[in-house]
């Protein structure tokens, strides 16, 4: 039996008891055989959603990819739900395996149409009950008699990539195990079912309702039945678990109203200046209120900004009245200047002459991807690798998926490219030649001894043009801090990341005559 199942009886009463006493006459009475049945949505939802002033079919869910929506066995992405396959490897989620209590005498009327029925040994925690008449099943709702409740934090987010809406339910039960059916119920009387894959995903709740409809995997999304929801108050959420129904008991959660809309902010030079703003299509109760950084002032088509950085900004643009959804955009403020080179005594991104830490620091921030010998590794987001770090310090063990992202020779090209930033810095690594090869495990840095060997040190300076200078200076060790370009990278040398080489011939020498001494002495002890 669920958690708390005495407590609810208790705190239900005499309501709780006659449902539970009629219940088992029921079902006793008519002798029930229990199994699951695999129910088409519109069959599932039709009894749930009977009683909802919008009550409508609830359709099958396509899937664009080839193996999302076949996820259904047990502990599954989709545990509860089934499916068939197109002939293109694509395939469609078409309702859930759920249990059910029907007669025999019904059973037998089905015939080969049982929606696929597979007994079970004894009577399920919950279940459809399914009546036959003239040949066609209907379903019940959910037979539970014990319901649960629980208070759950909802978190709506306007601005998902799966549709128009998505909700996250903190707090979920401990044993709710696999979701099989959810129905969003509102103050207005409406109810919305969810599906797999579209709707339900990991415990999460999004949906279109006609402003984004498809999603980045190329499903599209099914809104017109969502529409309503706009503007409505969502009240509970209800859960359907393989052992009934579960509650949510939480403040109302307000869906605000999206629209289609024009929101651009024009790229513009960093510094101090003004940029074309386009605000339109917007409703005319809309009061717009806006975000952004500090130093911009915004005016009906203009923003105006001072000492702004060079990056990526967002404008945000919410509703003072709070009935409409927040619109947001971003725009980049560039610059030519190239305000980091690389220290290898240090191992970091450090300013360039001219430059403070800030602009450096700034830079860093902005890093959006580092190529590192023709291979290109993004800084953020899915799969990204963080290769340089907060501070600017060059991490070389980092990995990539469990594999090394240094190879351990010591020769390495990297190009650091920042948004907002037109040049990218170059930097050129090589390794000395040495009878013991450096490994990723202990990277060479500043702390390797200076070698007698000078070698060039190659600089360029790459802009988003493709164009690149390059510039060979021979750097004498120890000597390094008198680079002095701005635009090209500072205190750049060729970095050793090979062994120590061996001491000169007078030190060996010296040891050989110890060691010899050593043996004379202890060949006359032995006498």
């Amino acid at each position: 039996m669920k958690k708390f199942q005495k407590i609810a009886c208790l705190t239900a009463g005499l309501a709780c008891m006659m449902n539970a006493i009629s219940i088992s006459v029921f079902a006793e009475g008519e002798n029930y055989i229990y199994g699951t049945m695999n129910i088409p949505y519109a069959d599932f939802y039709r009894a749930e959603l009977e009683n909802s002033n919008n009550a409508y079919e609830v359709d099958a869910v396509s899937s664009a990819t080839n193996a999302k929506w076949s996820k259904n066995g047990e502990g599954e992405l989709f545990e509860g739900s089934y499916g068939q396959a197109n002939e293109d490897g694509s395939g469609q989620i078409l309702g859930v395996t759920y249990p059910v209590a029907i007669t025999q005498e019904d059973l037998e009327t089905l015939a080969e149409n049982n929606y696929d029925f597979q007994a079970l040994d004894s009577q399920p925690e919950a279940y459809k009950i399914v009546t036959v008449t003239d040949g066609k099943a209907s379903f019940s709702t959910v037979q539970d008699e014990n319901p649960e409740t629980f208070e759950a934090i909802l978190k709506l987010n306007t601005g998902t990539a799966w549709g128009d809406y998505q909700i996250d339910v903190e707090t979920a039960p401990d044993n709710l195990g696999a979701i099989y059916g959810a129905i969003l119920k509102t103050q207005e009387g409406n109810a919305y079912a969810m599906r797999h894959e579209q709707n339900i995903w990991r415990g999460e709740f999004a949906w279109s309702s006609g402003i984004k409809t498809s999603e980045p995997h190329g499903n599209i999304l099914d809104y017109e039945n969502f529409e309503s929801l706009m503007g409505e108050t969502i009240t509970e959420i209800i859960y359907i678990a393989k052992s009934g129904y579960y509650t949510t008991i939480n403040d109302s959660l307000y869906i605000p109203i999206k629209f289609t809309n024009t929101l651009e902010v024009e790229n513009n030079i960093a510094g101090t200046g003004t940029t074309a703003l386009t605000l339109e299509n917007f409703p005319d109760d809309y009061n717009p209120e806006f975000t952004i950084a500090d130093n911009f002032v915004i005016t009906d088509n203009e923003i105006s900004y001072t000492d702004a950085l060079a990056g990526n900004y967002n404008l945000n643009v919410s509703d003072k009245n709070n009935k409409y959804a927040d619109v947001s955009t971003s725009f980049i403020l560039s610059t030519e200047d190239l305000p980091v080179a690389y220290d290898k005594e240090l191992n970091k991104l450090v300013p360039a002459d001219g430059f403070t830490e800030q602009d450096a620091n700034n830079f860093i921030k902005n890093i959006a991807s580092v190529n590192l010998n023709e291979k290109n590794y993004s800084a953020s987001g899915k799969g990204s690798v963080k290769i340089v770090q907060e501070d600017g310090t060059v991490d070389f063990a980092v990995k990539s998926r469990e594999e090394a992202v240094f190879d351990g020779s010591g020769n390495y090209n990297l190009t650091f490219t920042a948004t907002g930033y037109v040049n990218a810095l170059s930097v050129t690594l090589t390794a000395e030649a040495s009878t013991e090869a450096p490994t990723t495990e202990t990277p060479a840095t500043t702390t390797a001894p200076p070698t007698t060997t000078v070698k060039p040190t190659t600089t360029t300076r790459t802009n988003s043009s493709g164009t690149s200078s390059t510039t060979a200076r021979t750097v004498t060790p120890n000597n390094t801090a008198n680079n002095t370009s701005n635009n090209a990278t500072n205190n750049i040398t060729t970095v050793d990341t090979g062994s120590p080489k061996t001491g000169d011939k007078s030190a060996i020498s010296v040891a050989m005559l110890a060691i010899a001494g050593f043996a004379v002495i202890f060949s006359k002890k032995r006498k």
